[in-house]
Order: C-alpha cells, then sequence, then structure tokens
C-alpha cells in the first residue's frame, strides 16, 4: 500500500500489524495520544503524530494511501457503567466520525479505510445459528455499538474511499489479548467454563489476523464488511477445556452466570452469550488458514 496511518497502533492487533507493515515495507505513521510510548515499541522507522480534534489528524494523512482505525477502549471485561459506555462510543464511533471528517478536510483522500468492528454486530445468538457478512445486526448494545462504528466509517465512501469493516472475533496471541485474562482463572486452580460453557466463541490467531488485514489492504475487490474469524468456532467449554490442556491444568470450575453479572452487571453479557461467525467473505477470497483449528492457536500462543 505505501503510506499508511493507523490508529490503536499501540493495541494488542495494532503492534503486530504495524511490525508486519514496516517488515514489508510500508512507510506508517502511528496517531495516538502517547508519542514516546510509538518510539518506544517500534523505534525511529514509526512516526507518530499527536491524536487531536483537528490538524494533528488532518496533517498525518498527508499523502496516505491507506487510513486503519483499530482504536477503541475495552469492551469485554470491565463494568458498563454509564461513563465505560460513554468511553466505548467516543473511542470508536466519534474516532471515526473525526478520521472522515480529516479526510474531507485533507487536500488528499486515501484509497483505503480500514475500520476495526466485531462480532458482536450480530448480537447474541443460540449455538445452533450460524451467520455471516449478509446477517442482520442484533439489537443490544454491542450490536448497536458496531453498527454506528461502522455506519460512521462508511461515511468515507461518499469521498470515493474504499471502506472496510473488519468484524473481529476473539484475537488469540502471545502476552496480550483476551487470552491473557482468560488464562489468570488457571493459574489460580479456578480454571473451567463460564456460565453454561454453551455458548459460541468465535475465535482467531492474531498472526491469521493480521494476514487477513493485509489481504484486505492489498485486494480491492474486498470491500464492506468482513468477518475477522477462524472458520471454527467452538463452544466456550471447549475453549477452557484447550486452555487446560496447553497450561497442564484442570478445567473443572465452572464460573457461574450470578458471580458475572454481580461483577460486571450488564458487562457479562459478551462473556454469557456468542455468535457462530463464518468468514465467508475471506474464505471467497482464498484465504488459508495458518491456525485453522483452536488447538493449533492455543498451542502457539501458549505452547
Amino acid at each position: 500500500m505505501g503510506q499508511i496511518v493507523v490508529s490503536g497502533g499501540t493495541g494488542f492487533i495494532g503492534r503486530a500489524l504495524v511490525r508486519a507493515l514496516v517488515k514489508r515495507g510500508d512507510s506508517i505513521t502511528v496517531v495516538t495520544r502517547d508519542q514516546d510510548k510509538v518510539g518506544m515499541l517500534f523505534g525511529p522507522e514509526v512516526r507518530a503524530a499527536h491524536w487531536d480534534a483537528g490538524y494533528g489528524v488532518v496533517a498525518a494523512l498527508g499523502a496516505m494511501q491507506a487510513v486503519i482505525h483499530l482504536a477503541g477502549s475495552q469492551a469485554v471485561g470491565v463494568r458498563w457503567s454509564r461513563e465505560a459506555k460513554a468511553d466505548m462510543i467516543a473511542s470508536r464511533v466519534m474516532k471515526a466520525e473525526r478520521l472522515v471528517q480529516a479526510m474531507k478536510t485533507s487536500h488528499h483522500i486515501p484509497k483505503l479505510l480500514l475500520c476495526a468492528s466485531g462480532v458482536g454486530y450480530y448480537g447474541a445468538l443460540p449455538p445452533e445459528h450460524a451467520v455471516d457478512e449478509t446477517s442482520p445486526p442484533g439489537d443490544d448494545f454491542l450490536a448497536r455499538l458496531c453498527q454506528d462504528w461502522e455506519s460512521a466509517a462508511l461515511e468515507a465512501r461518499s469521498l470515493g474511499v474504499r471502506v472496510v469493516c473488519a468484524r473481529f472475533g476473539v484475537v488469540l496471541g502471545e502476552k496480550g489479548g483476551a487470552l491473557q485474562e482468560m488464562i489468570k482463572p488457571f493459574k489460580w486452580g479456578l480454571g473451567g467454563p463460564i456460565g453454561s460453557g454453551k455458548q459460541i466463541v468465535s475465535w482467531i490467531h492474531l498472526d491469521d489476523a493480521v494476514r487477513m488485514l493485509l489481504q484486505i489492504m492489498d485486494d480491492e475487490a474486498i470491500s464492506g464488511p468482513v468477518n475477522i474469524t477462524s472458520p471454527n468456532a467452538v463452544p466456550q467449554a471447549e475453549l477452557a477445556q484447550g486452555i487446560g490442556v496447553q497450561l497442564k491444568k484442570k478445567a473443572t470450575f465452572r464460573v457461574p452466570e450470578g458471580l458475572l453479572r454481580w461483577r460486571f452487571g450488564e458487562g457479562a453479557d459478551p462473556m454469557l452469550t456468542g455468535q457462530r461467525v463464518l468468514p465467508r467473505v475471506m474464505h471467497g477470497r482464498g484465504f488459508r488458514w495458518k491456525y485453522p483449528d483452536l488447538a493449533s492457536a492455543l498451542a502457539a500462543s501458549l505452547g
């Protein structure tokens, strides 16, 4: 792609993506409120631009060919207070709106806006119900958040920009992400299924997620929503069992729904519910998963 702007470049997915882009020779600018962190993570090869409401983002666009918006505050594993919900909206929807507005005022329009979203778009679904990119959205808080996030990004189409909304499943990998939180109870001897354990987890290994994003950036035929998941979603109990196998720990302690409701309130919903998400777009574009099954993904992440 050449010159690329990345928001959320210091996060779990962002770090891996920025390093992959640098490795293949792209020129990267990370827009951030912590410019020192960019230097610590990537060194002088990656430029940092200050994230603000005006000049910093517009100036960062410069002659960029692509904008990747990965920024977003934590949505799972936190209590959904009024303030937390407002922060989720501001860090996703409002920042996407700001990026599109910056494009409108910039002298240069990028060819691509790749905006993160999530499989929460589809809402809570029964285990036997499978969805793909053509399926309708859900109607809970996360589903509405994802819809608003994507709608804000899709406004860039009016400028002739190719817009892709990357609906991430649970991303598994080393040294960060959801998996590092999942393994904590196992270390204390309290690992096991969450709630019924029947809720479906749509997941992907970090390496495959990055490879998907690179293919999306390079393949101009890909546009609109894209599920960033493995083709083999699993019940949450199977995920817990797989983690236990890798850590050589028992996975017999079931976390009751009531305990999660007490701790997280409405924020327990994404942990107690799920959706079976199929990555039809990437399958149709010939993507080959390095880690298509859960056992190999967990072995690579925890082995």
